[in-house]
């Protein structure tokens, strides 16, 4: 079983890089957080997991940190329903902030995790459920949203309290939140332009 890969970046795909090492080339998966901060010929360290296939094989799935790696096997082992492709995406949300992110399901925060980490009401839900006993002992490495300058996340749970307070439903502003994440956030928006274009959502 590979555990772990110390190499070059040979070439970046959606989703996955290529990583050479020892001569071979190997095709891992990876959440977008990781292949954003990569570049082809540099070096690249990965913890690894395996996944076994019926239909693709054993596909490798690479983590910066032994945290992540743990939170993608809270996530596959824990949420039901869930396998391994659907274990990395749902880590890319939450490597937002993985401190954040465990404080939202520990207080069983829906609200956060739906308005800042852009997950749908019901996966929120399935979270809060399935984990908010399991992440005491995760690491829980990186920087907190609120310590963000330009803070994408703040800015859209700050759209999110005023979508509140102007009388919208709780499934009213989730699905105009969850518009707004599947368009596109640029950092540099200000919370005034997000609360028009969510606004538009709900009218």
């Amino acid at each position: 079983m590979i555990a772990y890969i110390k190499g070059e970046i040979f070439r970046k795909t959606e989703g996955a890089a290529i990583i050479i090492a020892g001569g071979v080339g190997y095709e891992v998966n990876l959440a977008q957080a990781a292949l954003d901060g990569m570049r082809e010929g540099a070096a690249a360290e990965l913890y690894i997991r395996e996944s076994l296939s019926p239909y693709d094989g054993t596909a490798l799935y690479g983590f910066r940190t032994v945290a992540e790696r743990e939170l993608f096997d809270l996530f596959r082992d824990c949420v039901p329903g869930t396998g391994a492709r659907k274990s990395l995406e749902l880590l890319g949300k939450a490597l937002k902030s993985l401190p954040d992110f465990r404080r939202a399901v520990i207080s069983r925060d829906a609200r956060l995790l739906t308005g800042i980490f852009g997950f749908t009401g019901k996966t929120a839900e399935k979270l809060i459920v399935s984990l908010k006993d399991k992440l005491g002992a995760l690491p829980a490495e990186g920087a907190t949203l609120s310590a963000e300058t330009a803070g994408r996340g703040g800015n859209v749970f700050q759209v999110y309290e005023a979508l509140s307070s102007l009388g919208y439903s709780a499934s009213e502003v989730k699905k105009a939140v969850e518009a707004l994440h599947s368009e596109g956030i640029s950092p540099q928006e200000a919370v005034e332009d997000l609360l028009r274009r969510a606004l538009k959502k709900v009218s």
